[in-house]
């Protein structure tokens, strides 16, 4: 009996810990969905530089404001203005590929533009080295 009791004291104690880190996990999750979604505004807006501005360290280290200004606009310029976005999924991740280890949240979002009804937007924010999350990825298909 008390090796019973013993087994589910460990197992409720690791259920805990394992809940714990779902709830810390769930708030980065949050604080990083609110970054992108201030980012998207600035995107939407048209305010390219702002955008960049508003970018990780990582991104801004890989692309520069006048590359970022080009490419968006040619991604974005074509589906005209957004009339609806909604999160279709998100991934909290340690590692990604051609990106150094740290903190993400990957998001896809389902969006509808004047010009296009039906587009994948994903947003990748990371924890930048001053503790804020920022985007460090973009790509709408």
């Amino acid at each position: 009996m008390r090796k019973f009791t013993y087994s589910v004291a460990i197992v409720a104690i690791a259920l805990t810990l394992g809940l714990q880190t779902s709830f810390a996990d769930s708030a980065k999750v949050r604080a990083a969905q609110e970054a992108a979604e201030e980012w998207l505004a600035l995107v939407d807006a048209g305010d390219y530089d702002a955008s960049w501005d508003e970018t990780s360290s990582f991104f801004k280290s890989q692309v520069s404001k006048d590359a970022w200004r080009r490419q968006v606009a040619k991604a974005r310029g074509p589906y005209g203005a957004v009339k609806s976005r909604k999160v279709a999924g998100s991934q909290y991740a340690t590692e990604l590929p051609n990106a150094p280890d740290g903190e993400y949240v990957i998001f896809q979002y389902l969006a509808a533009f004047e010009k296009k009804s039906k587009a994948v937007e994903t947003i990748t924010p990371m924890l930048d080295a001053d503790g804020k999350w920022r985007v460090s990825g973009y790509y709408i298909r």
